[in-house]
């Protein structure tokens, strides 16, 4: 196993397209008065409900979701959202948000890509930034991860400040099985799943905004 792999395997436990749919409308045109004036508005009338109804709308189709495998890197994989209840300063809001910051944490294995966790994670956050070390070296030159979804049993905050403006939550986690791929598409290694996991979180609010200043396991894992 190289030393990246040790790295990320040291993590395994912790841790859209808009689509617009085109509407064709289509207008009857009238093609002309009554020749002998008579009957116009009735004749009019008939010609309008008898025209052909405009079709409904063809969504734009999206680009199927493929989750990585054996044969290559996961593809159009759905960028997580922010619920609105994450967006409160309130136990109920630091609950959903710890959940999507671990959304945002399977999102980064899967495809490479930690922007969305980076963005809800503070920048002195130790473990947030290790784990954008070990993702990001695991998708170059050619490597990719495929599986390790991060699978949330349980979050539970008693909502009171440990420090001026910061909160603990604590989080009951899994990992689903995460396979390593090679360049060459060789499999350099393959995690079993565990039982799930407690770790625990520090977010502080902040500007409006959830930030998690770190997270960390209660306990190592054996």
């Amino acid at each position: 196993m190289t030393s990246r792999t040790s790295a990320l395997a040291q993590w395994r436990y912790s841790a859209a397209a808009v689509f617009a749919a085109s509407v064709l409308v289509l207008s009857a045109c009238n093609g002309g008065g009554n020749p002998q004036g008579t009957g116009g508005a009735s004749e009019s009338a008939s010609a309008s409900a008898s025209a052909s109804p405009s079709p409904s709308p063809t969504p734009t189709p999206s680009a199927a979701y493929k989750p990585a495998d054996a044969s290559g890197k996961a593809q159009n994989v759905p960028v997580p959202v922010l619920p609105e209840a994450a967006k409160a300063e309130t136990k109920e809001g630091l609950e959903a948000f710890a959940k999507y910051w671990y959304a945002t944490l399977s999102y980064a294995y899967e495809t490479g890509d930690v922007t969305p966790l980076q963005a809800v994670s503070a920048t002195t956050c130790a473990s947030c930034h290790r784990v954008k070390e070990v993702v990001e070296a695991w998708h170059s030159e050619g490597r990719w991860l495929a599986g390790g979804k991060m699978v949330v049993q349980g979050v539970q905050s008693k909502f009171v400040e440990t420090a001026p403006g910061e909160y603990q939550v604590l989080i009951q986690v899994f990992q689903e099985p995460l396979s390593y791929y090679r360049s060459d598409k060789t499999l350099d290694e393959k995690t079993e799943q565990k039982p799930a996991a407690g770790d625990i979180m520090l977010a502080s609010y902040d500007g409006g905004a959830w930030r998690a200043n770190t997270v960390e396991h209660l306990a190592n894992s054996q």
